[in-house]
Parts: structure tokens; sequence; C-alpha cells
């Protein structure tokens, strides 16, 4: 499923394609907001997203063969809820 399939999917409910694709743009924007507070996403029945931090680690570059620092960076893990499958 992507993104079109959902607009696709909530434009039968509201009968819209506009305002459907206005929902899910709203959606997916206010979930990215609130991760980049470092704040949690948690929708009841399906899981939660939440902010981690990637500690630094040594990587090598393919080309050269020098080894690389990869530094410390922010990444979103998803945790499933309980009813999920």
């Amino acid at each position: 499923m992507n993104k079109a399939d959902m607009v696709e999917g909530v434009s039968k409910l509201t009968g819209s394609r506009v305002e459907a694709q206005r929902i899910v743009d709203y959606l997916f924007q206010a979930m990215r907001e609130t991760l980049r507070k470092g704040e949690k996403v948690v929708v009841q029945g399906f899981g939660s997203f939440h902010v981690v931090m990637r500690k630094p680690k040594k990587g090598r570059n393919i080309k050269t063969g020098q080894e690389v620092l990869i530094p410390a960076r922010q990444a979103i893990k998803f945790r499933k809820g309980k009813d999920f499958l």
C-alpha cells in the first residue's frame, strides 16, 4: 500500500478525493512534526513510532577501502501494537 492507495481508501469514506488527499497529507505532516520534536506517535491497535539515536560507528569506503566514521544520527523506530497481526 502506498500513499495513493491510502487516499483512495479515505476518499471512499469522505466521498471527495480532494478532501481525502488533505486528510492523508495532514496526518503525515502531523506525525512528521511530532517526531521532529522527539515525541512519540501512538496509533492505538496499530503501533507506535519514536525517535532513537543511533551511535556513531566505523564504516568502510567501498572504493578505497579506507575506514570512515559514520556520525551519530536520529532514526525512527516502529514498534507494533499488541493487536497488529
